[in-house]
Formats: structure tokens, sequence, C-alpha cells
């Protein structure tokens, strides 16, 4: 329950952009990249559900990180197209708070899963025979639970510090409820918390970087030693989709984390939160698609399904 004594009841996020033909573009952007990033996702949950071919430890983990997706954006996106919609840019604290809650849930347990999924990949190419035993269905929904149970316990020591925080400025300079502006806003002392915030970030992104490198050591090691270029080439494919996803997510926290001048940074944050909340569900379940040959005959052969049976 949250107990906030604080005169501050609401925040106001200012959003994008102050311009408001210039809010508008932005308005059909993120609502065309949202439903296109929930519909991109949807068919790939979809289709490991309905094909039996894909019914393996890699698209398990490739239909959980779908789900994530879809709740990342959704925890993100929605909100600030109602108030660009309605013109109402308050949030209350409530809302706020949990708002970050689900955002940071979310993003945490995508990174722990990218790592259980480059561990999947150093099963599937460094011990090949054995990765049916090793990556049976309990030991899947045990990974994909200590994922979950990551992201929480990186967002709960933090969020329950913050929530008897006095607020003195209602004022946030982004499209989403974000901790930095949240804690600068505060007339409360936030250096632990603050602290706290950095080092829970730190360490989800060192542990879960550390084990995909690790992974992946031991992959490229594994590949170079194969006979033929053509094995080479198929086992590197194998992880290709994996590769681009993780340098695009890592990438983006370099840049929240490199410390540019105020100015700077706010504009850095929100280019950065757009990749990540906008373009980035969007772009990841093609990125999947278009190099995986068995999602791609998947999709065909329920397409072609569909269709004879709508000429029935």
């Amino acid at each position: 329950m949250m107990r906030n004594h604080s005169t501050v009841i609401s925040f106001i996020i200012l959003g994008l952009t102050n311009d408001p033909q210039l809010e508008i573009l932005v308005f059909i952007f993120m609502l065309t990249t949202y439903m296109l990033s929930i519909m991109g996702n949807l068919t790939i949950i979809l289709l490991i559900l309905a094909d039996s071919h894909l019914r393996t430890a890699m698209y398990f983990f490739l239909q959980n990180f779908s789900f994530l997706e879809i709740s990342f954006t959704t925890a993100c996106v929605p909100t600030y197209l109602y108030s660009i919609s309605s013109g109402n840019k308050a949030i209350s604290i409530k809302a706020c708070f949990s708002q970050i809650f689900f955002i940071v849930l979310f993003g945490a347990t995508e990174f722990f899963l990218l790592a259980v999924m480059s561990y999947d990949r150093y099963v599937a190419i460094c011990k090949p025979l054995h990765y049916v035993t090793i990556m049976n269905s309990r030991v899947c929904r045990t990974l994909i639970l200590c994922c979950w149970a990551s992201g929480l316990l990186i967002i709960l020591p933090p969020l329950s510090l913050s929530l008897d925080l006095e607020f003195c400025d209602s004022v946030i300079d982004h499209f989403l409820c974000d901790a930095s502006p949240i804690l600068k806003n505060s007339c409360s002392d936030t250096w632990f918390i603050e602290q706290l915030v950095i080092l829970c970030a730190v360490l989800t992104l060192i542990m879960t970087l550390v084990c995909i490198i690790l992974s992946y050591i031991y992959i490229i090691r594994m590949i170079l030693r194969l006979p033929s270029a053509q094995q080479r080439k198929k086992a590197f494919s194998i992880c290709s989709s994996h590769l681009i996803v993780v340098s695009f997510a890592y990438g983006s926290c370099i840049f929240v984390y490199i410390k540019p001048s105020a100015k700077d940074e706010v504009a850095i944050n929100k280019a950065v939160s757009l990749l990540t909340t906008s373009i980035a569900p969007l772009f990841n379940p093609f990125i999947y698609t278009l190099r995986n040959k068995q999602v791609k005959q998947s999709f065909h052969d329920t397409l072609k399904r569909f269709v004879f049976f709508s000429k029935k």
C-alpha cells in the first residue's frame, strides 16, 4: 500500500515535445509501432503454441521473450498515447510508481531471459547430443521462474524505499515515469536510494552480460573446431538472431549510463527510451523470424491452413 505525505499528489509528464503538430506525428508513430509490435510478438506466441515442431526449449524461451516484449511496451506506450489524445499530462504518484514497477520488472526479466537464452544456445551447440535431456521442460520452467524472481528482487528494494518519499516538484521531463527525474523531484534525502538503483542496475547488467559472454566464448570455440564451413555457418546462424537482440539491448543501456551534460542527458534518455519501448519490441520478432527457417516455415504452413479453411 502506498503512503505518501507530500503536498505534491501528481506528476506532470512533459512528453517528447511541446509542439502540438509534432505531437500528432509522435502519436501516429507510437500508435503504429505499438500495434505492429503487439501483432508481431503475438504472432510468434501463437505460432509456437500451434506448431508442435516449435515446442523445444529455444522456442519456449522465445515465446516468453515475446510475452515480455508485449508487456514492456504496454507498460510504457498506452499511458503516453492517452496523455497526448486527452491533453491530460498529469499522472498520480501511485500510478507513476506502478508504471516504474512494471517497466523495471519486465525490463530486468528480459535481461535475465537473454542470459538464459545464451545458455540454451551454448547447450544446443556445445552439447547437442544431451540438449533434450539438459533443457527439459522442468528445467525450462524453472529458468523462466528464476528470471521473473530476479526481476522482482531487482525492483523491490529501491521501490519499497521510495514509497514514503516527499516531493517538492511535480514536473518529469520524459514521456514515461523514470526513476532519475522522480528522485530529483523529492525533498527527501535520496542518496541511498540513488546508489541502490545504480547498484541493482549494474548488478543486473554485469551478471547477465558475464553469462552471455562466457556462453559465447564456449560457442565460438566450438564453432571454430567444426570441420566444414557449412557446419560453421549453420552453427553461427543459430546464434545470430540472439546476438543482434543482445547487442541492441546492451548498447541502449551503455548510452543511458554514459554521463553527458545535464541537457544532453535528458535528450539521450528520451531517445533511448523511445528505442527500447517502441522500436525494439517491433523489430525483435522480425529479427527472430526472418533469420529462422523453422519459424518462417511454420508461419507459411499456418497461413496456408487458414486460407484453406476459409475457402471451405
